[in-house]
């Protein structure tokens, strides 16, 4: 009998135990929902208010359009006082040369720095990272100032000088810390079959930094392409001018039109929306493989 009573005793602990469990994962649950909800709201809310002529939007900001309409998407598209297709272009032109620049060369010195040992290895590693360190808004007057000085301001390939030197702190980083994990008798094998430096970098070691190559491409895609302090004091005028300069011109100084603002705004995030959907586990699993290997 006391066998039994104790072996009760057990079953209800461990039942109580999962129906505790149970509830709070569904408390979990139910917050990690409504914190997406949050997310993805501002979104659903921008398209539809993006339907909505701006009488229709000043009189019910959060309700659905009654007549949805298109006439704002229209109107950007065909008005050329606003730039946007110029604007796109010149924010992909940045973005592809930036990002292009950033992977290429913080996989070689990130490579450099982890494999090969020499004097100013560890110093040139930290002063690297310093440029993670350094808000880059506390640089905006030197580097004003420098570029006006050397007449590189206001050029088609301004801002991907500064694009490149702000971003490749992380990449770095990061690559560093991936090759560290890779195993170095890899490479001996690939030099004892004969395989040369550059053969092996490349066609070897670069493969395997596939995931966290990719990682940073995506990161630094999105920061290049919202980028705005560097675009706003290094050009001028409508011709350079990047996606964020252009959704300035939105914006009156007396009144706005806000569901012009927001069609505009969704077509200038649409690439990178897409981008994200497309790539989002790339960027979960190089995140995590250079976490482990790190």
């Amino acid at each position: 009998m006391a066998k039994k009573f104790e072996m009760t005793k057990v079953e209800d602990h461990s039942t109580g135990t999962k129906v505790k469990k149970g509830i709070l994962g569904t408390f979990l649950n139910l917050m990690l929902i409504l914190f997406s909800l949050t997310c993805i709201f501002p979104l659903i809310w921008m398209f539809y208010s993006s339907l909505k002529e701006k009488r229709a939007f000043n009189a019910d900001i959060i309700g659905l359009p009654k007549e949805p309409t298109l006439l704002n998407y229209k109107r950007i598209l065909e008005n050329t006082d606003y730039h946007l297709g110029s604007s796109m272009f010149n924010s992909f032109r940045t973005t592809l040369l930036s990002v292009a620049l950033i992977v290429f060369l913080g996989f070689i010195v990130g490579y450099i720095l982890a494999r090969i040992k020499f004097k100013m290895n560890r110093v040139l590693y930290i002063m690297f990272l310093m440029g993670m360190l350094i808000p880059v808004h506390s640089l905006l007057v030197p580097i004003y100032v420098v570029f006006n000085n050397c007449g590189l301001s206001n050029k088609w390939f301004t801002l991907v000088i500064p694009y490149v030197a702000f971003g490749l702190p992380v990449a770095i980083f990061l690559v560093e810390g991936f090759v560290k994990g890779i195993p170095v008798a890899l490479e001996e094998a690939a030099a004892i079959d004969g395989s040369s430096f550059t053969r092996t970098l490349f066609q070897i070691i670069m493969p395997i930094c596939r995931p966290i190559m990719t990682t940073i491409a995506i990161i630094q895609v999105f920061s290049c392409w919202n980028e705005f302090s560097f675009a706003l004091i290094l050009i001028k005028g409508p011709k350079l001018q990047t996606v964020p300069l252009a959704m300035t011109q939105f914006t009156g100084q007396f009144a706005s039109d806000y569901p012009k603002i927001m069609a505009a705004m969704l077509l200038t995030m649409s690439p990178i929306v897409v981008l994200y959907f497309c790539f989002s586990k790339q960027i979960i699993k190089g995140m995590v493989a250079g976490a482990v290997k790190g």
